[in-house]
């Protein structure tokens, strides 16, 4: 097991450390909240709510290219997490001896750590939603809420560190920019612009 980061050894144990103390402030009371929040199921009125907005601003032949290239925008940013964590292959928290005694593994997750496909894709999409919509639904920010609850609730259940929830989100923000930038690069295209007419 090769269980690692692109970090140095004092940031890794620092990074534990702040995991055990967030982690920490788990309580059996909100174990239910924590739960529901994670399962990206439970967020499907969310994403039916910002397909309404891309079919009301944008209408039904630009919103369905929206769509598709939204779900090409996941696949990829699935395959980069994946090729991440077999690359570190780091232990999550629930696998990592060193840490079994002494905090609270709500959940089991036998696949890697680094980094976090909950962070990486949240951010990522939210990034993308704002910018593409920030001129026209002035709520469109409030978007913001989702990835930061969902990525904490990685933290709360045991599954992750703080290191893959930031780095995820350093990534994700990235992705949602180069996403923003290349969607207009493709309705810039001339057949693009035929077929939404």
């Amino acid at each position: 097991m090769i269980n690692r980061t692109p970090f140095s050894d004092g940031v890794v144990a620092f990074d534990k450390e702040l995991f055990t103390y967030l982690n920490g402030f788990g309580n059996e009371k909100w174990d239910w909240f924590w739960l529901l929040v994670t399962e990206q199921k439970n967020w499907l009125p969310l994403f039916l709510l910002l397909f309404y907005l891309l079919y009301k601003y944008f209408g039904f032949k630009k919103g369905l290219v929206l769509i598709v290239l939204i779900a090409l925008f996941i696949t990829f940013s699935d395959q980069l997490v994946n090729l991440i964590k077999h690359y570190y292959m780091r232990l999550r928290p629930c696998s990592d001896p060193d840490l079994e005694l002494s905090i609270r593994a709500v959940l089991q997750r036998s696949s890697y750590s680094f980094v976090s496909g909950h962070a990486t894709t949240s951010f990522a999409m939210s990034t993308f939603f704002i910018l593409l919509l920030k001129n026209n639904f002035k709520y469109i920010r409030f978007l913001l809420i989702w990835p930061i609850l969902f990525a904490y609730s990685r933290v709360y259940l045991g599954v992750h560190f703080p290191l893959d929830i930031f780095t995820g989100m350093y990534i994700g923000i990235i992705e949602g920019f180069l996403f923003y930038n290349l969607t207009k690069l493709i309705f810039n295209t001339k057949w693009i612009a035929k077929i939404t007419q």
